[in-house]
């Protein structure tokens, strides 16, 4: 089964960016990596009012899937909110990857014990809320709070400033991931 981090923190704590910077290493180095996004915005679409698919979905159409010469687009349109993660987790082991990194979904994840944590603060209180009700395995704490590098006796996780640490956190992500990564000659053969 595919590794499944999370990075959970408040908006503005600094998650897409330290998610970017392990996907970007992580699949440099060949891993096959995927991602979740939790979008909490009401109304949100990836699909454009007007576009054919869109009115395929105004149709009835539940599934929708769109194909260019760089990607492939899948659209699925449900009437409920998710309620299980690992609906979602299970279709993008179909593809075989390496890690997926999830995030946002607090909800869903903070009392998971099967999955790996990546805690986003930009101050201490901020970490402090975002440490209530999360559940370890916690593996470091990253984010604005990083970039000044507090003291925080409390604190039994590293902090990982991602500008001048990120070799550490890429380090720390690696001895989760069971597989060795393909070779870039390998992954232009298949």
């Amino acid at each position: 089964m595919v590794l499944v981090i999370a990075a959970v923190g408040t908006s503005g704590s600094g998650k897409t960016t330290t998610l970017e910077y392990l996907i970007s290493r992580l699949s440099a180095e060949g891993y096959k990596v995927g991602s979740i996004k939790h979008v909490h915005h009401e109304g949100f679409t990836m699909d454009t009012e007007g576009t054919n698919t869109w009115r395929y979905g105004k149709a009835g159409a539940k599934v929708i899937a769109a194909i260019s010469p760089e990607e492939i687009a899948i659209l699925k349109k449900t009437d409920a909110a998710l309620k299980d993660l690992d609906q979602v987790i299970a279709l993008l082991d179909r593809e075989q990857l390496d890690i997926v990194f999830i995030e946002g979904f607090h909800s869903l994840i903070a009392k998971r014990t099967d999955v790996p944590k990546l805690i986003t603060a930009e101050n201490e209180a901020n970490l402090k809320r975002t440490l209530e009700g999360t559940a370890e395995p916690i593996l470091a704490v990253t984010g604005v709070i990083s970039q000044n590098k507090p003291t925080i006796d409390w604190l039994k996780i590293p902090i990982i400033d991602l500008k001048t640490e990120g070799d550490k956190l890429l380090q720390l992500m690696k001895q989760f991931v069971k597989v060795k990564p393909q070779k870039p000659e390998e992954k232009t053969a298949n």
